[in-house]
């Protein structure tokens, strides 16, 4: 037969070990934050586009250049392309024939359409009377935002372009936000540096 007092010594043990535990654990965790991959930035670095287009600015050499291939009839219409981050600037250009203010509307409800999945959208005015490019720059935040970065740039007479930058993948733009901010200095390079052609009649 078991010692009595041993069984009780055991079970005192038992029952103080468990309460150390069950107290140590209540106090002293807090959970991690959650943690993303590195992401490796280039060197920023600018080319010059300066070719059939009736607008020439500066991009950065780790993008590339392509037509829009969804819209063939628009000449004028690019992607500059961040393969790297599977991320484009999809630019699109149009001569004002008196309907600046329905471009104007609709890069407005373009951007706002993102609203569902957006926490805010920030406007912020584009103003540069020595190259004759004002504009309106839309920053929209939130995780599940398809597009964070768009804007409208215009002469007010002739030139009319418009940008938004997409990923090719599920929009996390909790994750995705060294990269998109890394992005937005260069598409801001890009607007600071746009020069209007002289359109021939």
């Amino acid at each position: 037969m078991r010692n009595p007092i041993l069984k009780k010594t055991s079970r005192f043990i038992l029952l103080s070990s468990l309460f150390i535990a069950l107290i140590a654990c209540g106090t002293d965790y807090f959970p991690k934050p959650r943690a993303y991959f590195r992401i490796d930035l280039p060197e920023k670095n600018y080319r010059h586009l300066d070719s059939i287009y009736p607008f020439t600015f500066d991009y950065p050499v780790y993008a590339s250049i392509s037509q829009d291939k969804n819209s063939p009839n628009e000449q004028n219409w690019i992607n500059i392309n961040f393969d790297e981050f599977k991320g484009s600037l999809h630019l699109s250009y149009k001569a004002i024939e008196g309907n600046l203010v329905k471009y104007m509307e609709d890069t407005r409800s373009m951007a706002y359409k993102h609203i569902p999945k957006a926490s805010a959208i920030d406007n912020r005015l584009i103003m540069n009377e020595k190259s004759r490019v004002f504009g309106l720059i839309y920053e929209i935040s939130g995780s599940g935002a398809a597009s964070p970065y768009q804007f409208f740039v215009t002469d007010s007479l002739d030139h009319f372009l418009r940008g938004a930058l997409y990923f090719n993948m599920v929009p996390n733009n909790d994750s995705m936000a060294p990269v998109i901010d890394f992005l937005k200095q260069d598409i801001e390079r890009l607007i600071e540096s746009i020069k209007w052609k002289e359109i021939q009649p």
